[in-house]
């Protein structure tokens, strides 16, 4: 049957389902009667939704509050434990793979190592993920089918097709178009039922920090990720979900160091946390013999910032200078490119240099920008710890749940897809 504008009434249920769900998940408890102003549907719709999610499991009453004069009103809010997430961020040094429920509270965590070379093999990563998914969900006790995804945060491009899903290209790694949504579908671990959302890392953090985070109630903002490598995310009113930009191969220095793309001169050359431990060697500094990033970063900032009185060593201080420099001038660009309202800066390497590190890195950016957006700019950590990327990971199951009005995939793996716009669907034809 159809409704105004091309829609059918399933498509208006499905819309109004979506508007209840986000508004007690964002906004926390709240009555019948002021679900009404805040989803902007009648008195009738509002609770024949409500019904029906009560009656999906989805919503629970939640105690009442008081009315002057009048009689209390029963609250609803989401039912945290009805549906679950699985988020994994396939990052630089490691796999970790945790287990939310609805409401984002950590059930269980797992974590896999990568510190040898070839690490990242495919096969390597693909093994990691399912060992982790296997793990969490045994030590939780939870069952696969009330899982509404698992989440992916990767480094590199993420490509959609037709044929293979979701493709990675991951250069720095060595993933050429890697089919990993095909790969993880077809190894059986899971129902067939619960699907696979795979995004870059650094876009997973945003929407999270958008969402949840330090971003929230900005219009746009730019979430950077500074690990081994730098990437961003950025969010704009045309691009409301956020898109990544390969931020950390913006050309800083022609000539200059080689970067692990091949190319010569990029931002992470100089500004990543293998380049910035690497420079600290070359120029005579003394990381621990086998020491990974992490540690290795650890003794730089140790010696760069000593906290038991001693000199501070002027080699490690000079690169940790040098690369807030380097930094600031590719956060000028972003800003001059972009106006933001915010940026942010996470992931492991950002949070371990820290706001005194960031003090030096906002100086040089707002010094080298247009002074009209840099005026306009606030420049802060990111919200989340080093587990961003799987709390953002877990978002993107958890936004397409939002997307089909809370509707639990389907065991048998038919669930029903999102209605294509009907422009679309007619451009489609004129196209083919």
């Amino acid at each position: 049957m159809a409704a105004h504008g091309g829609r059918t009434v399933r498509d208006l249920r499905r819309e109004n389902r979506t508007a209840v769900l986000q508004q007690l998940y964002f906004g926390g408890p709240m009555s019948r009667f002021q679900l009404i102003p805040a989803t902007g549907l009648s008195s009738g719709t509002i609770s024949n939704v409500v019904a029906e999610l009560i009656a999906d499991g989805l919503l629970e009453d939640s105690g009442g509050t008081g009315t002057q004069g009048g009689r209390p009103r029963t609250l609803v809010r989401i039912a945290a434990g009805s549906a679950h997430m699985i988020g994994v961020d396939v990052g630089e040094t490691r796999v970790r793979v945790e287990l939310f429920d609805l409401s984002l509270a950590e059930l269980a965590r797992t974590e896999r190592p990568l510190t040898q070379p070839g690490e990242y093999d495919v096969g390597v990563v693909l093994g990691h993920i399912h060992e982790g998914v296997a793990e969490v969900l045994r030590t939780s006790g939870i069952e696969a089918d009330s899982l509404l995804g698992v989440g992916v945060g990767v480094p590199g491009i993420v490509q959609s097709t037709a044929t293979d899903g979701t493709v990675v290209h991951g250069q720095t790694i060595g993933w050429d178009a890697v089919p990993l949504e095909r790969l993880l579908r077809g190894s059986g671990h899971l129902p067939p039922g619960v699907p696979y959302f795979i995004d870059n890392g650094a876009k997973a953090v945003g929407q999270a920090e958008m969402w949840f985070g330090a971003g929230r109630g900005a219009r746009s903002a730019v979430v950077v990720l500074f690990g081994s490598g730098v990437g961003a995310c950025v969010v704009t009113h045309d691009a409301a979900r956020g898109q990544a930009v390969e931020w950390g191969h913006l050309t800083v220095r022609v000539r200059g160091r080689r970067c692990r793309c091949g190319a010569l001169g990029c931002l992470e050359a100089y500004a990543g946390a293998e380049a910035l431990v690497d420079r600290w060697r070359e120029a005579g500094g003394s990381p621990s013999p086998g020491a990974g990033q992490e540690a290795a970063l650890t003794q730089l900032l140790a010696a760069a910032h000593p906290v038991d009185g001693a000199a501070s060593d002027e080699v490690a201080t000079a690169v940790l200078a040098e690369t807030a420099e380097y930094l600031g001038a590719g956060l000028s660009d972003l800003i001059n490119l972009f106006r933001p309202e915010r940026i942010l800066v996470g992931g492991w390497a950002g949070l371990q240099l820290g706001a005194r590190f960031l003090q030096s890195v906002r100086h040089h950016a707002l010094s080298r920008a247009l002074r009209h957006p840099a005026a306009r700019v606030g420049i802060a950590l990111g919200r989340f710890g080093p587990d961003a990327v799987t709390v953002g990971a877990a978002t993107l199951p958890l936004a397409d749940f939002f997307a089909h009005g809370g509707r639990l995939p389907d065991p048998r793996g038919t669930r029903t897809p999102v209605p294509v716009p009907p422009w679309k669907a007619a451009l489609g034809r004129r196209m083919a």
